[in-house]
């Protein structure tokens, strides 16, 4: 290896999604991420404890975002109104200079049977989470869990928009948007 470069975590992540957008992500090897990245394999596990990981290591930190977001909603706040505070509190992750990087994850994630079931796990960690939250403020069942359901719909749908190719609006735009078609939708029931 050469001298050392900073920043190893970021750079195992672009090699990674490089070689599974080439490659594929089931012909790709940790030794070949790490080599693309010019670090070691024990480099790569001290970063991440296996190549799907390198898709979905922020997600712990996006949950806990969301949920504290939650948790620190104004005591009026009805449960719908919570779970947007959730939201918006993370809406500025997805900038549109990392737009090109999500749409390269999905990509790869949406090619592989594994990592998309995978991807709905964390989803539906996210939506437990939510739901435990609001159940904290006093929301009572079945409300939290319908609640935290639907704040997942919205991100789901904001994030699809987001990523479409004909987009070029911001992602926190497109989340309140998304939003506030569910509450028109639901105020005409």
């Amino acid at each position: 290896m050469g001298r050392w470069e900073p920043d190893a975590r970021g750079r195992l992540e672009r090699a990674a999604l490089e070689l599974y957008g080439e490659r594929g992500f089931e012909q790709t090897t940790v030794a070949e991420i790490a080599g693309r990245a010019g670090l070691t394999e024990r480099t790569f596990f001290r970063h991440f404890a296996d190549k799907r990981e390198v898709l979905f290591a922020g997600s712990t930190v996006l949950r806990d975002r969301i949920v504290g977001a939650v948790a620190g909603a104004p005591a009026s706040a009805t449960p719908i109104d919570a779970i947007a505070a959730g939201l918006d509190a993370v809406a500025g992750v997805f900038s549109l200079e990392q737009r090109e990087h999500a749409r390269q994850r999905h990509g790869v994630i949406a090619a592989n049977a594994e990592l998309r079931e995978r991807e709905l796990i964390k989803m539906a960690s996210y939506s437990a989470a939510l739901a435990d939250a609001l159940r904290k403020r006093g929301v009572g069942e079945p409300a939290a869990s319908l609640t935290a359901e639907i704040g997942i719909a919205v991100v789901r749908i904001a994030f699809e928009r987001w990523l479409d190719e004909a987009n070029d609006r911001d992602y926190r735009e497109l989340l309140r948007e998304s939003l506030h078609e569910l509450r028109a939708v639901t105020a005409a029931e």
